[in-house]
């Protein structure tokens, strides 16, 4: 046998489901299921993506989801139309619709575990890519022969074996790595949580007057205009590239999540003295703690040089008995609850009056940098983690 063949010079067979009469709910695990194309995705066989199934019917045999079948989806996204999953076990609850096929491969030749892998290549992906038809890269799809023309590499059957195995043990570690980084990531953030609790007398510190909670002993509720000057921002026009590219940073959404909780140096983003004379953009002061409020809402930096903010940002600047580096933890130990003071249909957005009745519960001023200082700390720690989290993920 040639090394390079088409997939279909290995099948027996393409097995295919029907279209079955389905309620727009998901079936039971102890009820008769339809399998939705999430079923078949670039992981583990979803048993749980199924539609319960109408009427009365006794399912043929061959539409039963069996252990060992080489699923392949005909219909679904530009990426996940081709997907491949081998089921691990018997599913006599779970039925092939007509979008997803069963691949019958002659054993004496290919290796079903080593296809599985084939199937996801880059040579394969390109093939299904380029034939699937469609309008749209919500939804595409591939047809029978699409599937069994594609171009495979097949070693003989013991080395198929062997690639495949290695591959499994491959697979099998970078998943139990990815597992411990995930309950590392959910351990560490558990205790920033705790830190940020403990630090501000487990209340939430930045409230509307609906919801504010009964200050802590020694500590004080202040509407937050009556110790910070509010600022909005803006954006110079965009067709005017001459207003653009100077050496004042300009906070914007594009960089505020890698800025989350950090103060800003400065922004790859840049206007300049004309940009700012011709719009109603301002340059604010060192210390001016940056809030976003359209969008990605609630994310938080501070200003350690002189720079100006797009719209998107509700920006205060701290008078002397408010710390910057307080009000900024503050504001992101208080996230979850501002985020649901945002409206809008498309991008949720917290207006300027609901940002003007904003109220901050402090202690006394040397508590308040004291508890910047630790939260700091906590901080630094936490985004380190992530740095070596993507390292190790990149790596």
């Amino acid at each position: 046998m040639s090394d390079f063949i088409t997939l279909g010079d290995v099948l027996l067979d393409i097995q295919a489901g029907k279209s079955f009469q389905t309620a727009e709910v998901l079936a039971r695990p102890d009820e008769l299921g339809v399998l939705k194309v999430s079923a078949v995705t670039w992981s583990a066989f979803r048993a749980d993506e199924a539609k319960a199934l109408q009427g009365e019917y006794e399912p043929a045999e061959s539409h039963k989801v069996k252990k060992g079948d080489l699923l392949i989806s005909r219909a679904n996204t530009k990426e996940l139309v081709g997907a491949v999953v081998l089921v691990d076990r018997d599913y006599p609850l779970r039925l092939l619709s007509d979008k997803t096929l069963r691949l019958v491969v002659d054993e004496q030749q290919a290796c079903k575990e080593f296809l599985l892998f084939a199937l996801r290549s880059s040579t394969a992906r390109k093939h299904i890519e380029h034939f699937a038809t469609g309008t749209s890269d919500s939804m595409r799809n591939i047809s029978q022969g699409v599937i069994t023309s594609i171009p495979i590499r097949l070693p003989e059957i013991k080395k198929q074996r062997q690639i495949a195995a290695h591959l499994k043990a491959q697979l099998a570690e970078v998943d139990a790595a990815r597992k411990a980084a995930v309950t590392q990531a959910q351990e560490t953030s558990a205790l920033i949580t705790a830190v940020y609790q403990d630090a501000f007398q487990h209340i939430v510190p930045v409230a509307v007057p609906q919801t504010l909670c009964e200050a802590p002993s020694g500590w004080q509720w202040h509407k937050l205009t009556d110790v910070a000057r509010l600022e909005s921002g803006h954006t110079p026009s965009r067709s005017r590239p001459d207003w653009w590219g100077g050496d004042i940073s300009w906070v914007s959404l594009t960089e505020i999540r890698a800025l989350d909780g950090r103060w800003v140096e400065s922004t790859l983003i840049k206007t300049n003295e004309a940009g700012i004379a011709n719009s109603a953009a301002r340059i604010l002061p060192r210390g001016t703690v940056c809030f976003s409020r359209t969008a990605s809402v609630g994310f938080v930096t501070v200003m350690a040089a002189p720079m100006a903010t797009s719209q998107d940002f509700a920006n205060w600047v701290c008078g002397g008995g408010l710390d910057p580096e307080y009000l900024m933890y503050a504001l992101i130990r208080s996230r979850t609850e501002l985020r649901e003071l945002a409206t809008g249909a498309t991008h949720k957005t917290i207006y300027m009056p609901t940002l003007e009745s904003f109220h901050v519960c402090t202690p006394p001023w040397q508590s308040n940098t004291r508890s910047s200082q630790l939260l700091k700390k906590s901080s630094h720690k936490s985004h380190n983690f992530k740095l070596s989290s993507r390292r190790s993920n990149v790596s």
